[in-house]
């Protein structure tokens, strides 16, 4: 199956549909400057995305009935550890969003893996998911024999929980995709969408299945990893689908604040077109934005005009990844 062609979506959806909310709060200002830390000005714009946005966006996902992933990064789950609890209560996706929003460094890759971890252990500590799987011992999660965890990364994640409930004859065995993702973080995004050549690697060493990072594709994809396995799923992104470059303002950086007109009139064009081609429709929203009174009546009415739409999918990174991975099986071949 070619990432270019029609995807055969669950219960024979048209389009594919990831609300993605990257719960930043003070940490995209706290990673640009950390002057920033005594510019309460700047500052109060994340801590507005952590008070006031996010209980807004899940009040609106609630009425609309549809789910999300929400982006976190440790620090953000260190001190707004509430407000991600919240967000895992209603039924959304928890991903790994870096520790502090820091930027990576392609030239230190043991500090790439120092803050990733470090995000990663934050939010095992504070909310308590961790990745599916943890492949090496440096990693937060669970800690198998080394064999039958190589065996399990070679299965799909449906195997995987077969064969985990198994093992250890819990109550698990019950349990869907869906209820997992409230234990466990399946998904990486870098912060800025920086990524560096050492990305994936790490992404697969530390346990996840998914990244949403580059913006090579419009459907998903399999990345191949160094020694020729199935590497984790790649859900593509674009700055066209983010809310920051049409209203993400600071003194230091400023840019054109458009109208909500605008922006709406972008982001059904994508999703007109995403939607012909059998596609995924992956955007990416800010609470510190999209979470200001007009974006959430925005927020409301495109989830609403999506869903005129026959065949719409509203998933969650982890079952858009998953079911990617089933497609790809069932015609007998994975897509590089």
């Amino acid at each position: 199956m070619h990432p270019n062609d029609p995807v055969a979506w669950p219960h024979g959806a048209r389009c594919a549909v990831m609300l993605a909310f990257d719960f930043d709060a003070e940490t995209l200002w706290l990673a640009r400057d950390p002057a920033n830390a005594q510019r309460l000005g700047v500052l109060s714009q994340g801590t507005y995305g952590a008070k006031v946005g996010v209980p807004r966006i899940i009040e609106t996902l609630d009425e609309a009935d549809v789910p999300a992933t929400f982006f976190v990064p440790g620090w953000t789950a260190e001190h707004h550890t509430g407000r991600v609890e919240s967000i895992l209560r209603h039924g959304h996706e928890v991903g790994h969003h870096g520790y502090l929003h820091e930027w990576v460094d392609p030239q230190d890759p043991a500090r790439e893996e120092e803050i990733f971890l470090k995000g990663l252990q934050a939010l095992q500590r504070t909310v308590g998911v961790k990745p599916l799987v943890s492949r090496h011992r440096s990693s937060v999660g669970l800690r198998w024999p080394s064999k039958r965890i190589a065996a399990l990364h070679r299965l799909p994640i449906r195997s995987v929980l077969a064969a985990r409930c198994a093992l250890r004859c819990a109550p698990m065995a019950a349990r869907s995709l869906r209820h997992l993702i409230r234990d466990a973080t399946l998904g990486y995004r870098s912060p800025a969408w920086e990524a560096s050549l050492n990305l994936i690697a790490l992404i697969d060493k530390h346990g996840l299945r998914y990244d949403s990072s580059l913006m090579d594709q419009i459907n998903p994809y399999h990345h191949v990893l160094a020694d020729g396995r199935r590497g984790p799923v790649e859900l593509p992104v674009h700055w066209s689908l983010d809310d920051a470059p049409f209203a993400l303002f600071s003194v230091k950086s400023p840019r054109t604040i458009v109208s909500n007109e605008q922006i709406l009139a972008v982001w059904q064009d994508e999703f007109s077109e995403i939607y012909r081609w059998g596609g995924l429709f992956s955007i990416t929203m800010h609470p510190q934005v999209m979470g200001r009174p007009s974006r959430i009546a925005l927020l409301r009415e495109f989830i609403a005009w999506m869903r005129s739409f026959p065949g719409v999918w509203f998933a969650r990174g982890a079952e858009i990844a998953q079911a990617w991975t089933d497609a790809c099986l069932s015609n007998r071949g994975i897509a590089p």
